[in-house]
């Protein structure tokens, strides 16, 4: 009587896609530049990938309590966008906890708004896909401040937004306005930081953080919470030891991609450059075809008639 394994755990650690990329384009991996030129190559095809479309095992929820005053929040700096999101209020209380509709919307829409610091419960939303790099200014804090300091003096603004996020030693501020070279309304500790007292010469970093902007401005009248669901960026090749953060299913289609990335940037291998790449789409587009939402889809006809009304 044959016996199976009984286990269902195959998985590669990241040396092991390297060697079947190398051995797929038509040679063996021979050097620790060949693991470094291959893993490379595998980040790079991970952010291809983010751009074809939509990773299910790349979705993730979050939640943002809103401030009363406040209308922009960031986001985890691996976010690549938002699938959907509403507005909960009375998040803590079951009996009442309510999930209402909040709409996306683009920076012209938002551009137009008259007056963006109106208050109320937030029923739009703009998000702005910002890289999550931290870049330096020329700033530098003019006074010592402590954790509860509510406007910020720098010795210059000319780096800065009108309003948006700076960061102090290992703090995330956001601000609304300038006033010479005075940060007003500010709100400390953002982006899971904790407020702190910063010294003086402070150097002044503005980071490009994904984030939300909601409209109206939250009001204090009831508890608010963005609830939302994120695509992240996948993960890391990492050091080579470490498996690949994706689903088993793409497993095929990483060591295909990855041999011809591999394929490429090797001159002796060029003339299986275009087998490879037909052999890349063809497990790619097996892979996505599977990794969906299977969900019921309900299609309704509007039919019109001349003279009558619609149906």
């Amino acid at each position: 009587m044959a016996y199976t394994t009984g286990a269902t755990l195959f998985n590669m650690e990241f040396t092991e896609l390297a060697e079947e990329a190398w051995e797929r384009a038509g040679r063996e991996m021979r050097s620790g530049y060949d693991l470094r030129t291959a893993r490379r190559s595998l980040n790079l095809m991970t952010i291809e990938w983010a751009n074809r479309g939509l990773n299910m095992w790349t979705i993730e929820t979050g939640t943002i309590n809103l401030t009363q005053g406040l209308n922009t929040y960031a986001l985890p700096t691996d976010t690549i966008d938002l699938l959907d999101h509403v507005i909960r209020t009375q998040p803590n209380v079951a009996s009442t906890q309510s999930d209402l509709s909040i709409t996306r919307i683009s920076v012209s829409t938002y551009a137009t708004i008259p007056n963006k610091l109106t208050q109320g419960r937030p029923i739009q939303v703009w998000i702005q896909r910002l890289s999550g790099e931290t870049n330096p200014t020329n700033a530098t804090l003019s006074t010592t401040i402590n954790s509860t300091a509510t406007s910020i003096v720098l010795s210059s603004v000319t780096d800065l937004a009108g309003s948006g996020f700076i960061k102090l030693d290992s703090e995330i501020i956001y601000y609304t306005y300038i006033d010479g070279t005075t940060l007003g309304g500010v709100f400390r500790g953002q982006a899971d930081t904790t407020a702190a007292s910063h010294t003086a010469t402070a150097a002044v970093y503005v980071p490009q953080l994904p984030a939300i902007t909601v409209w109206p401005t939250p009001d204090g009248s009831q508890p608010y919470q963005f609830v939302y669901y994120r695509m992240r960026r996948i993960q890391d090749a990492g050091s080579g030891i470490q498996t690949a953060d994706m689903n088993f299913r793409f497993l095929p289609a990483v060591a295909a991609g990855l041999a011809y990335y591999i394929a490429m940037k090797v001159p002796e291998l060029a003339g299986r450059i275009d087998m490879l790449k037909r052999v890349y789409d063809e497990q790619y587009q097996l892979a996505a075809a599977e990794d969906h939402e299977k969900a019921t889809l309900r299609l309704v006809p509007r039919i019109a008639f001349i003279g009558g009304g619609g149906v």
